[in-house]
């Protein structure tokens, strides 16, 4: 028999964060809300077996995500309209800045910055989920980064000569 007080408990509780990872993964809450229920249906069905619930809802919600954007017929238009998030009013512009920079990095590297830098895990921890080798997220953790900064100086130059700050 399972445990669905204890399931619906960690659901609650764990349902936010996800759906936040997987909006800077996907850059869509659409596509965010999607994810986090592949999640946590899947999270449902091994409930009992599953040791840390909230790691293995992140490898499926990482997994649904790469197999989501391996799949050509998913490439849908985005719109330039911002989802309603509440924001500290002085970091907005930043904010949309560094999201719109991490929307131009490929889904894998995109991956790698979101795990490493927004969720802080550890190298070790992104290797195993991505299952690839630490030295391979350390390198494509540091290309995504170069082309980040390439990114967001592009926008400060484009600001600086439009005269906006």
């Amino acid at each position: 028999m399972r445990d669905d007080d204890a399931f619906c408990e960690f659901a609650e509780a764990a349902g936010d964060r996800l759906r936040r990872t997987a909006f800077l993964l996907g850059h869509d809450w659409h596509l965010a809300q999607d994810l986090t229920q592949i999640a946590l249906a899947r999270l449902y069905v091994k409930w009992r077996r599953v040791d840390d619930p909230h790691a293995y809802a992140k490898k499926i919600m990482l997994r649904a995500f790469l197999d989501h954007k391996r799949r050509r017929s998913t490439d849908e238009v985005t719109t330039a309209e911002v989802p309603e998030t509440p924001a500290d009013a002085d970091q907005g512009d930043l904010r949309l800045t560094l999201l719109t920079a991490l929307g131009h990095l490929a889904p894998r590297e995109r991956a790698i910055v979101v795990l490493r830098y927004w969720e802080d895990m550890s190298v070790r921890d992104v290797a195993r989920l991505l299952r690839m080798s630490e030295s391979n997220v350390k390198v494509q953790s540091m290309r995504a980064l170069t082309k980040l900064r390439t990114l967001l100086n592009e926008e400060t130059e484009a600001d600086a000569t439009t005269g906006r700050f």
